[in-house]
C-alpha cells in the first residue's frame, strides 16, 4: 500500500536530549517541589519509576493516567491524590528547568515540514508517560506546535506504552489505517523498531540514538536528518 502517515517520536527525535541528564533535572526539580508536602525525594523518585513501570505494562483496561495515579496512591495513601495539582503546578512552572538537557535543530521543524509537503498525515507516536503539559512544552522546545500533528499521545489519552505493539495498534485505529500505510520515524532500537510489528516501516534518526540492545542497525534504514528528510522525500 502507498505510504499515507508519518508518525514521529519526540524525545530524542524531533528533540535532541541527553536523556541522563533530563532525568536527572526533571527528577531533581519534582523532588524539591514536593518536599514541602512530605514527600521524601528518593522515596518520591522510586514511586514514579514504579508507576512508570506500571503504565509500560498496562493491559489497555485503562488510561495510562489511572494506571500511574493507582500505582502512585497504593503506595502513599489517598492525600497523594489530593495532591495531584501540585503535580500539574509542577509542570506549568518548574518542569522547564529540564530544558537544559535538550538541544534544538531546525530540521526538525524541515522534517515534518517535508512530510506535510508530500501530503501525508503527520502524528507524534511519543511515549505516553507524561501528562498532555508536559508533552505541549516539549512539543515546542523543538520548534513545533501541536498544530503540526493530527494527534499526539500522552498519558491521558494512552492505554499502552511503547515497546507493545498494542500502542502503535491503538493509533493505527484512530487514524482508520493500515500499518502498511505508516512509517515510524525514531531514535529508540526497540521501543520505535517495535512499529515494525504493527506493520509499519521504521526509520532511526542516530543523532541520539538508543540501542542498549544492540540491535543489528544494518537492519533497520537509518542515519541523519538530512538522510531521514531524503527517506521521506522517496517515500
Amino acid at each position: 500500500m502507498p505510504i499515507k502517515a508519518v508518525l514521529f517520536d519526540l524525545d530524542g527525535t524531533l528533540l535532541p536530549m541527553d536523556q541522563d541528564l533530563f532525568v536527572k533535572y526533571y527528577f531533581g526539580s519534582l523532588a524539591k517541589k514536593l518536599a514541602p508536602l512530605g514527600y521524601e525525594p528518593e522515596q518520591l523518585v522510586a514511586a514514579i519509576w514504579q508507576g512508570t513501570r506500571a503504565m509500560v505494562k498496562n493491559d489497555g483496561s485503562k488510561t495510562n493516567e489511572q494506571v500511574f495515579w493507582d500505582c502512585f496512591v497504593a503506595l502513599f495513601g489517598e492525600k497523594a491524590r489530593q495532591d495531584e495539582p501540585r503535580f500539574e503546578e509542577f509542570y506549568r512552572t518548574d518542569f522547564v528547568c529540564a530544558k537544559a538537557a535538550c538541544g534544538y535543530t531546525e530540521k526538525a521543524a524541515q522534517l515534518v515540514g517535508t512530510v506535510k509537503e508530500k501530503g501525508l498525515r503527520c502524528a507524534l507516536a511519543t511515549n505516553p508517560i507524561f501528562p498532555d503539559i508536559a508533552t505541549s512544552q516539549r512539543i515546542q522546545w523543538a520548534g513545533l506546535n501541536k498544530g503540526d500533528f493530527e494527534l499526539y499521545t500522552t498519558y491521558e489519552n494512552a492505554r499502552h506504552c511503547k515497546p507493545n505493539p498494542a500502542y502503535y495498534q491503538d493509533i493505527l485505529k484512530k487514524m482508520g489505517l493500515e500499518g502498511s500505510e505508516c512509517v515510524m520515524i525514531g531514535n529508540d532500537a526497540v521501543e520505535d523498531v517495535a512499529a515494525q510489528q504493527a506493520g509499519m516501516q521504521v526509520f532511526l534518526i542516530d543523532d541520539c540514538l538508543l540501542n542498549g540492545d544492540k540491535v543489528d542497525m544494518d537492519t533497520i534504514p537509518h542515519g541523519n536528518f538530512d538522510d531521514a528528510i531524503r527517506f521521506v522525500k522517496a517515500l
